[in-house]
């Protein structure tokens, strides 16, 4: 797909995130924000799905798992906006009996969601599963999934990221959202991850490194990325992005993690994000 329309429905996933997060007086807009470029070039350009066919099994087709969940609106609306349920269903976001819970939940039956997420750290666990199974059953469909910086402070991405080196779970490509801010603060701050690339090598993985905010940059990365499947290794990516981006109240800060804008601080940010794709 074309940059620009790339670029294009990003911008109207973000008018989405502000709106559905302002609508239901709560959720995470900064790092919906920080991911809607990589989220619309994921689901509109690289994955491999056929949304109005979805089943669990995702045989043939790449799968893609939300790790940090607390980011729902983002994927909510990338999934409406390729088609795997109506776009009006977006405005039942955190409502009492929406299948749009501020986590997505498997037990809502939301296409497009094969996994509940919101207790960090378990993503990878389940995507290396995904990836194995995958490879036993002969199927060389791929498997994604989305990390936030924060989330690398629990002990299980580590397990599973030796689990994933030490049996050469190589068809499984990870993203970091590395925007440097969490719920208590700068993640420097709360628990420091140290030199990233160099720690995710060390545990047998190849790393690549891209601009969260750069789509042609974003699109060489990942066929990089894809041309390392199958080499023996699992991929990572640490994404550099700005919590809030595109809101200019809302970035270089982390108090928009999980704050929802009031009315008129909703008009400003529909002000800066075009409406390019027709609101909800």
């Amino acid at each position: 797909m074309d940059t620009q329309e790339l670029y294009g429905i990003s911008t109207q996933v973000r008018r989405d995130i502000v709106r559905m997060v302002a609508g239901a007086s709560s959720g995470h807009p900064g790092g919906s924000l920080g991911c809607a470029d990589f989220m619309t070039l994921l689901y509109f350009d690289v994955l491999k799905h056929t949304p109005s066919a979805f089943d669990m099994n995702a045989k043939n087709e790449d799968v893609f798992y939300l790790s940090n969940g607390h980011i729902s609106p983002v994927w909510y609306s990338v999934l409406a906006r390729s088609g795997y349920f109506p776009v009006p269903e977006l405005a039942t976001f955190r409502k009492l009996s929406s299948r749009l819970q501020g986590h997505p939940s498997t037990d809502k039956n939301i296409p497009g969601v094969r996994m509940a997420s919101g207790s960090l750290g378990q993503g990878l666990s389940c995507a290396i599963g995904t990836a194995l199974t995958k490879k036993l059953n002969g199927d060389d469909a791929l498997v994604y999934t989305l990390h936030g910086d924060g989330e690398l402070q629990e002990g299980q991405i580590w397990e599973a990221a030796m689990y994933g080196a030490a049996n050469k779970v190589d068809n499984v490509i990870a993203t970091i959202d590395y925007n440097g801010r969490q719920i208590d603060g700068d993640v420097d701050d709360v628990l420091s991850l140290g030199n990233l690339s160099q720690k995710w090598q060390a545990f047998g993985w190849q790393v690549l490194e891209m601009n969260g905010h750069d789509i042609d940059d974003m699109k060489r990365t990942l066929a990089k990325a894809q041309s390392f499947v199958g080499h023996g290794k699992p991929i990572v990516i640490i994404m550099t992005t700005e919590m809030g981006q595109g809101v200019d109240y809302m970035m270089g800060t982390h108090k928009w993690h999980g704050n929802f804008p009031n009315p008129e601080q909703l008009e400003i940010a529909l002000n800066q994000l075009e409406e390019t794709l027709g609101d909800y």
